[in-house]
């Protein structure tokens, strides 16, 4: 077998259609729902689209749960140096492309809706720019930085010989502590540090990764029954917060069908091996969604008010397109390569200083690690 066909054999194909569609939800929501008018611009871009495009936050708890699921997947194998190595290469250097790429554009066509700064490009390279006092250069990057902090917990965990040999325990303890702050003190620090509006959400992919494995006791179906309960309460959650600053008026049985939906159609699709698509193709969709993600809200906002005068549906079908073709293109000429580059320079740094590097002994199902709205 050819090496190209082992690696297609290894991935779970219909995750990266999954991360297309989530994504199209996330970018609906932003364009029907959110739309430029939080950044007072007098209008929304589609608001015929608002009754069923404000659902379309929950696009990125499913990036969260397919996370959950490929970061234990693609932990298998490597040491905790290796694992931050994989995960750095993959995300940074595209971030770094993306938000730049953002900067200039608002820089030059932003004004005078918006605007930017040297300043914010310099806190953004450190991702989470609002810990240094500025603005995320798109909002989108919030969801990156709950990611981030995912791989750093399982990073540690890994170096400390648990992750993913104690799963159970590692569930149930963060989602005890997620209850235990939902509760009682309600603490924003615990709440970044232990992720606790998003734990069920990523747990929900570890158990689901532990099905994919094989495995089937009782203890594992408790455990999902505790965590798809926690996303599930999560999802609604986020209403109290969202409802208020959107203006909003959100169905919670809706909110609870979606979530359940979703969860049920990962698991579903980490069953399915092979979709029948060609393999070059469901790569490169499970590619392009990242950039994608980065590129489709700020930008895409500063395009959509120089098609002010234009109709609405053509000037979002003409920029839905054009960021669909700049993200393959990130993609395929920026992102492949700097993976490459990236990992093979801190593989050689981390081999000098004496740093145990290990490869993963499967190839990583999909790139999904890297999302997120």
């Amino acid at each position: 077998m050819l090496a190209s066909d082992r690696q297609g054999a290894s991935r779970v194909q219909a995750l990266d259609l999954l991360r297309l569609i989530a994504v199209a939800a996330v970018l609906f929501y932003h364009y029907g729902f959110w739309g430029p008018s939080s950044h007072d611009v007098p209008r929304v871009a589609l608001p015929w689209m608002a009754s069923f495009a404000q659902y379309g936050f929950l696009g990125v708890p499913v990036f969260f749960i397919i996370s959950g699921f490929v970061i234990a997947y693609s932990a298998e194998g490597r040491t905790a140096t290796g694992f931050a190595i994989a995960r750095f290469s993959r995300i940074y250097p595209t971030f770094l492309f993306c938000m730049t790429l953002t900067f200039l554009a608002i820089l030059t066509l932003g004004p005078p809706h918006f605007d930017t700064s040297f300043a914010q490009w310099c806190a953004n390279l450190f991702v989470a720019a609002p810990a240094l006092g500025h603005s995320y250069m798109d909002g989108a990057y919030w969801s990156l930085v709950i990611e981030l902090s995912f791989y750093a917990w399982v990073a540690v965990l890994m170096a400390a010989k648990v992750f993913p040999r104690r799963l159970d325990h590692i569930i149930l303890i963060w989602l005890g502590i997620t209850f235990a702050n939902e509760l009682t003190i309600d603490a924003p620090i615990f709440e970044k540090l232990f992720l606790a509006d998003d734990s069920g959400f990523f747990a929900v992919g570890l158990v689901i990764y532990e099905f994919f494995r094989g495995r089937r006791d009782p203890k594992l179906y408790a455990v999902l029954a505790l965590s798809v309960g926690t996303a599930v309460f999560q999802s609604l959650h986020k209403l109290i917060r969202l409802g208020p600053h959107t203006g909003g008026t959100f169905d919670h049985a809706v909110v609870v069908a979606i979530c359940l939906g979703s969860i049920a159609i990962i698991f579903a699709a980490t069953r399915l091996r092979r979709v029948p698509l060609p393999a070059g193709l469901v790569v490169a969709i499970g590619g392009l969604t990242y950039p994608l993600y980065l590129l489709h809200m700020q930008l895409g906002y500063v395009f959509l008010m120089r098609f002010s005068s234009t109709d609405a549906v053509w000037a979002v079908s003409i920029i839905i397109s054009g960021l669909v073709l700049l993200s393959w293109i990130v993609w395929r000429f920026i992102e492949r390569p700097a993976h490459r580059w990236a990992k093979d320079a801190l593989i050689a740094q981390a081999i000098r200083r004496g740093l145990e590097v290990t490869v993963a002994r499967i190839p990583e199902p999909t790139a999904i690690e890297r999302s997120p709205a």
